[in-house]
């Protein structure tokens, strides 16, 4: 899936969330897949979570 058809399909969802949810919807649904997104990462193996908690603690920049 490329990358414009892979945003598409988010923006769809989200607009999708917020017409029919309200803005709460939107945002849970926001989570929702920033959690998926990942948990998916994790599960390929395209995520260090050593490198995200040392990120997020300060001892490490993420770049």
């Amino acid at each position: 899936m490329n990358p414009t058809l892979l945003g598409l399909a988010i923006a769809a969802v989200l607009g999708w969330s917020a017409l029919s949810h309200g803005f709460g919807g939107f945002l849970l649904m926001a989570v929702f897949l920033a959690v998926g997104a990942f948990i998916g990462r994790f599960v390929d193996g395209r995520l260090d979570l050593r490198s995200v908690r040392d990120a997020l603690t300060g001892r490490r920049s993420s770049s």
